[in-house]
């Protein structure tokens, strides 16, 4: 089976690219452009994990380039594409909405566009919880109203639409992932979680925003790329079309997060700010629809997985 992960390189993208390395015979090709959204040396300490199995290759191309992209898949046959390449931030599209609609909406077209004209099985893309903006019927199922409030969410909410239509017209067989809120080991050094590890460490000061009153379903690295790992070998069972929360179920508040790591010898210090302008108060899913496909019940315990990423971040990222 011969797999291309755009995103390689980043968060999700690597871990799963890792996952599948340790666990099964599949031949990915990765692809990244290594933008300097965060720390690139975080990046290629990544793909330098990845470049150790021989059934991993890696290409340095931005999915915006569709020249490139098409040379790929008509070099590869691939059974499945897993997009996750995006630019990727919901503060950050206040300040560069284009590069957005560049990455998430041309690049995304791209990537589907080529998996329809070289017939790939299936395309699994990444959404996010973004799309349902403040909707507070919780937990959110699938079927929910979604109304983005930034350009990182509507992208999302436009690559679903998009999938939508190849679906119809063209019998491309297309599967959503919303995630919400995804943490762990090799995480992106913006979110609350690392970032928070790392001002510590750093000796920098942590921002809090809205004083810590966010709620966020939290969801461990480790139980995500297992989840999609399952959906990859249910592909047959699947819908056509369909859309699915990848969440734990399991909403958290920021403060319960920060006393936990205070208690763990975490404690930077702490500007407490309001509420920032694209954020959205709480997220919460409900996963019990994708429960239903792959029969995933064990989700990680917070505080272990927690536990986990700090002692990856001491290991991994002190000098």
């Amino acid at each position: 089976m011969k797999i291309l992960v755009t995103g390689a390189a980043g968060f999700i993208g690597f871990n799963f690219c890792n996952f599948l390395m340790q666990n099964t015979k599949y031949k990915i090709l990765g692809v990244d452009n290594l933008n300097d959204y965060y720390d690139v040396t975080l990046k290629k300490k990544r793909l330098r994990v990845l470049k150790k199995y021989k059934n991993f290759n890696f290409l340095k191309i931005d999915i915006n380039n569709n020249f490139l992209i098409e040379k790929v898949f008509k070099k590869n046959k691939f059974d499945f594409v897993l997009n996750l390449a995006a630019q990727a931030g919901v503060r950050y599209s206040i300040q560069e909405p284009r590069k957005y609609i560049e990455s998430n909406i041309s690049g995304f077209f791209n990537i589907i566009e080529n998996s329809r004209k070289y017939k790939v099985k299936r395309l699994f893309y990444a959404s996010s919880s973004s799309v349902y903006g403040e909707n507070n019927n919780f937990p959110l199922i699938e079927k929910e109203k979604t109304s983005p409030k930034n350009i990182y969410g509507l992208s999302k909410k436009i690559n679903e639409e998009i999938s939508g239509i190849y679906n119809n017209y063209y019998d491309l067989k297309v599967t959503g992932l919303r995630f919400f809120t995804v943490y762990g080991e090799w995480g992106r050094p913006d979110m609350m979680m690392l970032k928070y590890i790392s001002n510590y460490f750093n000796k920098k000061i942590f921002t809090l925003y809205n004083y810590g009153n966010h709620v966020r379903d939290f969801t461990y690295i480790g139980d995500v790329v297992k989840i999609l790992h399952l959906l990859l070998n249910e592909h047959n069972k699947l819908p056509d079309n369909d859309i699915f929360n990848i969440c734990s179920n399991k909403p958290i508040n920021l403060g319960e997060i920060i006393n936990y790591m205070k208690k763990k010898g975490i404690n930077p210090k702490i500007k407490k700010l309001p509420i920032q302008q694209a954020d959205i108060l709480k997220t919460h899913g409900d996963n019990s629809k994708i429960l239903k496909y792959i029969k995933f019940k064990k989700f990680s315990d917070w505080r272990t997985s927690l536990e986990n990423t700090i002692k990856w971040y001491k290991d991994f990222m002190i000098k």
